[in-house]
């Protein structure tokens, strides 16, 4: 099932395995942005916030791995009225793609020079 399921999908697509697994990467880099970005948290839970981004990207489709981490956070505040909530700006990600082998990076960074959190393919190879 899972195969005939994997087979349809890719019927869908008219384009090359490389280009798919941009597609796929800008799906999952606008889902860490547009799902996330608004998000309350404090420094006592900021790493369950990056784990709990990066675990719900490698559930998707495709997803090799992920890593976000959170910046531009002092750790230390420890107050009841010290929560604040996740913006673009505080996002580092990565996350690779695997489809058939080939596989594409997909990276969101804080561009200083843009003053932009700016996701981009940084990388694709094929085996």
């Amino acid at each position: 099932m899972a195969n005939e399921r994997e087979d349809l999908a890719t019927s869908r697509f008219k384009c090359s395995v490389s280009e798919r697994v941009c597609f796929e990467a800008g799906i999952k880099m606008a889902t860490i942005y547009h799902q996330f970005v608004g998000t309350p948290f404090c420094a006592r839970n900021v790493e369950d916030l990056e784990k709990t981004i990066a675990e719900c990207i490698k559930v998707q489709p495709y997803v090799r791995d992920a890593i976000v981490k959170i910046n531009g956070v002092d750790r230390n505040k420890e107050d009841q009225y010290s929560y604040i909530s996740l913006t673009g700006d505080m996002i580092d990600a990565i996350v690779k793609i695997d489809i058939d082998g080939t596989v594409a990076t997909a990276e969101m960074r804080f561009d200083a020079e843009l003053n932009y959190p700016l996701m981009y393919i940084s990388d694709v190879t094929s085996a």
